[in-house]
Order: C-alpha cells, then sequence, then structure tokens
C-alpha cells in the first residue's frame, strides 16, 4: 500500500478544506459554538486526508467528476454563505 498522494487529485483535498471553510464561516454567521465547528472541521479535514491519501488508485477514474462535484459544491455554497452574511 502506497501512502504517496497523486497529483491528479491533490485538488480532492483543496476542495475538502475550502468547503470546510465555507461551512465553517456560515457558522460563525449563525452564531454556532466556535469549539463544535473546529472539532467538526478538524474531523471532515482529517477524513478528506485519508480519502485523499489511501484510496487514490481507486479514485483515480473518477478525479474528473469528483473535481466537478467540488467546484459546485464550493460555489453553491459560497453563494448561500454570502446571501446568509448580508441578510442576517
Amino acid at each position: 500500500m502506497s501512502f504517496g498522494l497523486n497529483i491528479g487529485l491533490i485538488s480532492l483535498i483543496i476542495f475538502g478544506n475550502i468547503e470546510n471553510l465555507i461551512l465553517a464561516s456560515q457558522g460563525v454567521v449563525r452564531s454556532a459554538n466556535p469549539l463544535k465547528i473546529a472539532l467538526l472541521s478538524l474531523l471532515c479535514v482529517a477524513i478528506w486526508l485519508i480519502i485523499g491519501t489511501l484510496c487514490t488508485q481507486q479514485l483515480q477514474d473518477y478525479g474528473m467528476y469528483i473535481e466537478f462535484i467540488g467546484g459546485l459544491a464550493i460555489f453553491i455554497l459560497g453563494i448561500q454563505s454570502m446571501y446568509q452574511a448580508v441578510k442576517g
């Protein structure tokens, strides 16, 4: 088993971390408990790291789809976060 990261799927980890940052900012806007947000965000980052590290070979064929879905999720979450920040 290899623990090296594939450059083709490095965006999986980057998108996962960006999504976590957007979700954390939404939690701040809604005055959520910062400790819970931090713990859940660290958990999500660890999960993305495990997926990116251990499942690279299995997910390599689906990299293009994963990147598209990740980018779309970031776009939607970003728009939602901005809307809620301006509205609230």
